[in-house]
């Protein structure tokens, strides 16, 4: 039933609702602005982009899959640096025996028989790293959806997103940092090698495209040198790549775990449906993470560990001088292939362990909460120690009937002492046994990089070097048997 006041604002003009303008015709978005368009907010940036580095690196690379032209430029591009260079340059390779002040041709064999098992491990990662890179474009579109920076950028805190476009300028510095000296050392050791340790001869195939009277006048050995060194440059350029966009991953990752910790504040009480709904965003881009990357980590590691072993039998059953001339591919190679794995493990490892670590955050931040709702419940003038105020712990039923099992040296858990102190006597009982839902949930869901279940952790880490060092010994032995 309405008041006279209500009934006379009721019918009063003012009362009466005003006519609102007509809302402004929307422009069609063909003919909206490129920097109104929603498709180009913050996920793709016209005027800056993150991610130019990395896009011009595969463009030199012609890596790009955006067209059909540029992917079958790519694949071109594969098979002739990966294969038909490394195998027409092997086969043109001789032991250089006509001049005096060469060295032997038993030591110029040795350097070709080294140079061929240097190029297979080159090779083989090249291929696994091509066709991962191959798949991501094929699947995912960009490098902005395989770095998570697409659509999950909008959704992370202002911390991660100061902190993502650092990491991606850390990861193509890196990527530089391997690429460039190991570069360097590997031209001089092709110098050295061409020019001073083997000859060239020409494969009988080029007698096709080259005239027979321009043969002997084209420096060959300059030709070779060109080629191996363009080749071991595509190819070691393309397995580092897909190593740093792994480790680059697992450093966003990082960003958005610490964006997590920095949630887990004293005040914050209301944020844990936030807290929650962040970690399972981020527990199911690691497992993406771990689905896309996980047969390029075990392929890798097969591959790197029959190369080094190989190479560690040819290298202890030859009977030459080791020098930089002869044995330089296997060193170069083995310190690229290494680098770039190693990498990629302790990429993984950091992730997990921090992913694992949320569970301590979140049961000391449990623990805070429970001490300042404590703290401000308890009575004026009560206690703070556990002898004045709070009945002994024995007195309880429920350590009672655990002595009367037999535990007579049963331990009292530290947050026990501390919700003895502040909690009322009738609470004491129920909140004992009881285990917070948070750290539980956290406890069975830590995440983290797996390997068609196992997780990559330093356990993981341990184990590998174990079963890599009992293969080292093992060959060890089997070449002092053999002596």
């Amino acid at each position: 039933m309405y008041s006279e006041e209500e009934d006379d604002q009721a019918s009063s003009p003012a009362s009466e609702p005003e006519e609102c303008p007509p809302p402004l015709p929307r422009a069609p978005s063909s003919q909206r602005p490129l920097l109104l368009n929603p498709a180009y907010a913050r996920c793709k940036s016209v005027i800056h982009d993150e991610l130019r580095s990395f896009r011009v690196f595969l463009q030199c690379f012609l890596l790009d899959h955006s067209t059909a032209s540029g992917r079958a430029a790519s694949y071109a591009a594969f098979l002739a640096l990966s294969f038909l260079v490394p195998a027409a340059v092997s086969l043109s390779l001789r032991a250089d025996d006509d001049s005096s002040s060469s060295p032997s041709p038993e030591y110029s064999a040795s350097a070709i028989t080294f140079n061929r098992v240097a190029q297979v491990p080159a090779t083989g990662l090249a291929a696994i790293s091509f066709a991962t890179l191959a798949s991501f474009f094929r699947h995912l579109g960009g490098l902005r959806q395989l770095l998570f920076l697409d659509g999950a950028l909008r959704d992370d805190t202002a911390y991660v997103r100061r902190g993502y476009a650092r990491e991606l300028d850390r990861a193509f510095r890196l990527l530089a940092a391997l690429l460039l000296p190991s570069l360097a050392v590997e031209v001089a050791h092709k110098a050295v090698f061409f020019f001073s340790t083997v000859r060239v001869e020409p494969p009988m195939a080029l007698a096709v495209f080259v005239p027979p009277f321009l043969l002997p006048h084209v420096p060959w050995r300059a030709a070779a040198m060109v080629a191996t060194v363009a080749s071991w440059v595509y190819r070691t350029g393309v397995f580092l790549l897909v190593c740093v966009l792994f480790r680059l991953t697992c450093e966003l990752q990082i960003l958005r775990f610490e964006g997590i910790h920095h949630m887990f504040d004293v005040e914050a009480r209301a944020a844990a449906a936030e807290i929650f709904a962040e970690h399972r965003r981020i527990r199911a881009q690691l497992m993406d993470t771990s689905h896309r990357y996980r047969v390029f980590i075990i392929c890798c590691l097969v591959t790197i560990t029959v190369s080094q072993l190989g190479a560690l039998l040819v290298a202890l059953s030859s009977r030459d001088a080791k020098r930089f001339s002869n044995t330089g591919d296997l060193l170069v190679g083995s310190a690229v292939q290494l680098s770039g794995f190693f990498m990629c493990l302790f990429g993984a490892a950091r992730i997990t362990h921090r992913a694992q670590r949320i569970v301590s955050i979140a049961s000391q931040w449990h623990m805070s909460m429970v001490a300042m709702d404590h703290g401000k419940s308890s009575p004026a003038g009560s206690s703070a120690t556990v002898t004045q105020q709070a009945e002994p712990v024995e007195s309880c039923s429920y350590y009672k009937s655990r002595q009367a099992l037999g535990n007579t040296k049963l331990k009292q858990p530290k947050f026990v002492v501390l919700t003895i102190d502040f909690l009322p006597r009738r609470k004491q009982l129920k909140f004992v046994p009881a285990v917070p839902p948070a750290v539980t949930y956290l406890r069975h869901n830590g995440g983290g990089i797996t390997l068609f279940g196992f997780t990559l952790d330093r356990g993981l880490l341990h184990t590998i070097f174990v079963f890599e060092m009992t293969l080292v010994l093992w060959i060890l032995s089997k070449v002092v048997v053999l002596e």
